[in-house]
């Protein structure tokens, strides 16, 4: 098949993926900058919230993060400014619901129609062979970037077809340490307004999201590299 033709059948048979993609990259930035103005004319609507009306939030939260209407960074940050440290441990157990929740929805979307078509050529079923035996790390280093989208991560992980139970815990250990940091800031702002609009000004911050976003890339660059060598040997064994 030339190349150019398949490259136009891969598009046409994934359009519905491709375009959900798209959307879980724009949504959140319109989303969140509509949420920001609305906290700011009702701040006290998240103040003094009781355990129920806590437990609801992490609820919606769940649902918004994983129709990609509410970045993580936002979640946190607000969450941190309104809830305080009672309300960690609920964000990331919310985070990791988000994350089984667009995993569902993705392959939905999708009904195994992306891997079906990979499987095709028989390198590329190696590599995404070999990448999901590293499901645990791949999903941990995705996470921990701060510039990675989660919805769409959440997306593109799905059509790997990892395993559901690996998705949920590395989803929720890998968003730990910028969940934290986000949270932490959240907790030491005054203004809700400002703090959406420069969450992370010092130089301690940008060193700390200038290192996650190192590791994230230093070890996926490992990882698509071991697996790529891997599969290549495979595919030159059977031939």
């Amino acid at each position: 098949m030339p190349k150019l033709s398949m490259l136009r059948t891969f598009i046409r048979e994934n359009a519905p993926s491709f375009i959900s993609m798209l959307l879980l990259v724009v949504v959140p930035l319109v989303v969140s900058s509509s949420a920001a103005v609305y906290l700011y004319q009702n701040e006290t609507l998240l103040q003094d919230l009781s355990w129920p009306q806590m437990l609801l939030y992490f609820v919606v939260i769940s649902i918004t993060m994983s129709l990609a209407l509410t970045p993580t960074t936002f979640v946190a940050l607000v969450s941190g400014f309104y809830l305080g440290w009672p309300g960690f441990a609920g964000v990331v157990v919310s985070y990791g619901i988000a994350s089984l929740i667009g995993y569902t929805l993705a392959r939905l979307i999708d009904h195994g129609k992306m891997m079906s078509f990979l499987n095709r050529f028989e390198k590329t079923m190696y590599l995404m062979q070999e990448l999901r035996d590293q499901s645990w790390s791949l999903i941990f280093l995705t996470r921990i970037s701060p510039v990675l989208p989660f919805a769409l991560m959440n997306f593109v992980l799905s059509l790997l077809q990892v395993d559901k139970v690996k998705f949920f815990l590395a989803s929720m250990v890998g968003m730990l340490p910028r969940t934290l940091f986000f949270f932490w800031v959240g907790t030491q702002a005054s203004d809700v307004i400002k703090l959406l609009q420069d969450p992370g000004s010092n130089k301690g911050s940008q060193l700390l999201m200038i290192s996650l976003i190192i590791i994230s890339i230093g070890g996926l660059y490992f990882i698509f590299d071991h697996a790529l060598k891997r599969a290549l040997r495979k595919a030159t064994a059977k031939n």
